[in-house]
């Protein structure tokens, strides 16, 4: 995930952040003067004590790459980590024994053409801004925008090389990023807004991290029986889905959205005869629970009019 400014309702917006983050708001035309290459002094630095979070793109085209199925990639090199400022879970990368990516070498990253989104933003970081309104009836004012990274060890911002932040994207692909792990990134956020008093169930939490980080697993409960049985399918999207690990994704993340989120039109449509069942229970579970409600009351009742009668009893006994 992008290096990201804390959300703020006033306008001194970088007041609280790192002193690394140049406090200054940047557009997709501002320019940015960097380069980073093997002949720079600090070459790798920024490779080690780092906290890089790895979107569900980001593992699947590093395992790829790697060849290793999800499970083995995730017990090799990550440990799970909550998502920032949620109760999220997600993985990031687990460093050595000397605090550094396992997949850097003073030659260099060796998975550099899969390398994570963190890793292709740097120095530049993205975020969102939002401003509570004067009047409550209003909407918030929400601004993304961009900032500039500059540690004092980076030798790349003394380079020659210039170029605006759009174009940088275009380069270290990260619009690529970016665009597989929007429909992501947008739970995230929407999670991230719900604020920390709202909580997830456990199994939420579980299916959340499978959906995200293991799409063998996920796959395996796609084509299970009781899956198949629940959702309806077309032979086309199946047989997508059986065999394109990025469809796969994305119909993850849709999946997440209608399941977890409740958000509506995420194209995860339940079976007809499964949704008539499903209201059928619900109705034999209201007539069971209406059931139960009347033989309480009439218990209760039965109970106090046996209390009062030993009541009477007993004044009668004392007289």
């Amino acid at each position: 995930m992008t290096q990201q400014a804390p959300e703020s309702n006033s306008p001194t917006l970088f007041a609280k952040n790192p002193s690394n983050i140049l406090p200054h708001k940047l557009t997709l035309d501002s320019k940015l003067r960097f380069r980073c290459h093997p002949g720079v002094s600090c070459f790798t630095a920024c490779c080690g004590n780092i906290n890089i979070v790895l979107t569900p793109y980001d593992i699947l085209r590093i395992r790829r790459a790697l060849n290793l199925p999800a499970q083995e990639f995730l017990l090799r090199f990550t440990t799970p980590v909550y998502l920032e400022q949620t109760d999220l879970p997600g993985v990031k990368i687990l460093l050595d024994e000397d605090g550094r990516c396992p997949f850097v070498t003073e030659e260099g990253c060796t998975i550099y053409s899969y390398r994570p989104t963190t890793c292709r933003y740097y120095p530049v970081g993205m975020s969102y801004f939002r401003e509570a309104p004067a009047d409550k009836n209003e909407a918030s004012i929400s601004e993304e925008f961009y900032f500039l990274v500059k540690e004092d060890h980076c030798k790349g911002h003394q380079e020659e090389k210039t170029q605006t932040i759009r174009e940088w994207r275009i380069d270290q692909g990260i619009d690529e990023s970016d665009l597989m792990n929007k429909e992501w990134m947008e739970l995230v956020m929407r999670r991230k807004s719900f604020g920390r008093q709202a909580t997830l169930s456990e199994p939420a939490k579980r299916i959340f991290f499978m959906a995200s980080t293991d799409l063998d697993k996920f796959r395996e409960m796609v084509f299970s029986p009781s899956f198949q049985n629940t959702y309806d399918f077309d032979e086309q999207t199946l047989a997508k889905l059986r065999e394109d690990d990025v469809e796969l994704m994305r119909f993850s993340f849709r999946f997440l959205a209608a399941t977890i989120f409740g958000i509506p039109d995420s194209g995860l449509k339940v079976k007809e005869e499964r949704l008539k069942q499903k209201i059928e229970q619900m109705k034999q579970n209201r007539d069971q629970a209406e059931q139960r409600a009347e033989e309480t009351y009439k218990e209760l009742l039965k109970d106090h009019e046996d209390l009062k009668r030993q009541v009477a009893e007993k004044q009668k006994g004392d007289r």
